[in-house]
């Protein structure tokens, strides 16, 4: 256990030893890490513990550089556990090196269905005592954190002090399959939105698009295709992304001995915007989040997209039409263009074919729910639907929402200890 500094901060390295399958505590264990982060003004006090749970899936908490963003706020009154949760960051990580070490596909998707929100929030059931003694504490949850927050809420509610969520309330009885024909129509609308503010990018998104579909070229490894392409959609969900898209397609292309091709520094730009390198569980378990019958998920985006022609890009090229960004959904592709996902191919297929996922939320529990909730939804979040959002926010006894189009998905992010502080009020009866 390592304590360090920073600006007006000090923090301790924290590594826990749970259970991969807790219905077996006695068997194989792994690693989950979390950093302890305390204002130094107030280290040697007895505080409330708030534990921040990353959005994803698969991503490891954010590494702060001193009080910033919403994390200066939080450490005006609470002791925080950034935690890192199961196989992500410094928690026994899972990825196309370590995954062999399972063995095949098989026993490599075995393994990560014990990684969706149930055991994440059990992990937490097991650090909390330790740090807190036993008593209950506030947990933050962004996007998929707050996706395991109201897990918790239906599995563990006794363990929890308030609840605060942004961007993250989860339909409570959606297939994927109605998750993504939720998820199209908020992304043309994105789209629309962008081409609307940046009208030349029409013709040159059709422009790359062309070059992509006669060329193929590769970038260390990752196959730049028409589809990875319009996948750089996702950016269209945070609150600079639109600028951010717009800059990275204007010097697309460069004049050559050879000819007109796509730049270095444009490929280069989408071959890391694109790479599941630092998050290959995001495209491993994305859909199987959603998981919660004995329906396999199947592959759902792809298989919905088909009901939405006018995200083919052949089919744009033909006319005359603009070619539409997507986002926020992964496909078999992604599995054969990104150098880091290749090797599991057959393990994603394995789980999008996977059946009998374990419900996720209990109705009736938090229908009884006792515990102070408070979310933030983000009008046409482009990550989460705001009906399914509000729907479930209805089921929630006691929680009280924020609706506010101040802030995309990133509103945490962006808009720091403003939304902490709002939903503070809110869980407190100030507002």
């Amino acid at each position: 256990m390592n304590s360090y500094r920073q600006p007006g901060l000090v923090l301790t390295d924290r590594h826990f030893t749970v259970p991969l399958d807790h219905t077996d505590p006695g068997g194989e264990q792994i690693e989950v890490f979390g950093r302890e982060v305390v204002a130094a003004s107030r280290a040697g006090e007895e505080l409330p513990w708030l534990v921040y749970l990353e959005g994803g899936p698969g991503f490891g908490a954010r590494r702060f550089t001193g009080a910033e963003a919403w994390l200066g706020r939080a450490v005006k009154e609470f002791r925080v556990l950034l935690l890192d949760q199961r196989g992500t960051g410094l928690s026994t990580p899972a990825n196309r090196q370590t995954l062999p070490l399972r063995g095949g596909p098989r026993e490599q998707a075995d393994y990560l269905a014990h990684f969706r929100s149930d055991s994440i929030v059990r992990d937490c059931e097991l650090i909390r005592p330790q740090l807190t003694g036993g008593a209950p504490w506030t947990v933050l949850g962004q996007s998929f954190g707050g996706f395991c927050a109201v897990r918790y809420l239906s599995s563990a509610p006794e363990g929890l002090s308030a609840v605060l969520i942004t961007g993250g309330l989860p339909s409570l009885d959606a297939h994927a399959d109605d998750v993504y024909r939720a998820a199209y129509p908020r992304i043309e609308r994105k789209v629309a939105a962008h081409y609307a503010r940046y009208p030349q990018d029409v013709e040159r998104a059709r422009e790359i698009t062309a070059h992509l579909a006669e060329h193929r070229p590769e970038s260390a490894g990752h196959r730049l295709t028409p589809e990875g392409f319009q996948s750089l959609g996702i950016m269209l969900g945070g609150g600079n992304g639109s600028h951010q898209l717009h800059y990275l397609l204007e010097n697309a292309f460069v004049t050559t001995p050879h000819g007109t091709e796509l730049s270095d520094t444009f490929q280069e730009a989408v071959r890391t915007a694109n790479s599941f390198a630092g998050h290959p569980l995001y495209a491993l378990l994305h859909e199987a989040i959603y998981g919660q019958d004995e329906r396999p998920t199947d592959w759902a985006a792809e298989r919905v997209r088909a009901e939405f022609p006018q995200f083919d890009a052949a089919t744009a090229l033909k006319g005359d039409g603009p070619v539409l960004f997507t986002g926020e959904s992964i496909h078999p592709w992604h599995f054969d263009v990104d150098p880091t996902l290749r090797p599991l191919r057959e393990t994603a297929e394995l789980l999008a074919t996977r059946g009998g996922w374990e419900p996720l939320y209990d109705t009736e529990r938090l229908a009884a729910n006792e515990v102070p909730v408070a979310a933030a939804v983000y009008h046409d979040d482009m990550y989460v639907d705001t009906a399914h959002a509000l729907s479930t926010a209805a089921a929630i006894r006691g929680l009280r929402t924020w609706v506010t189009d101040e802030f995309e998905h990133d509103g945490l992010r962006a808009g720091g200890p403003r939304v902490l502080d709002r939903l503070l009020a809110l869980v407190r009866d100030e507002v």
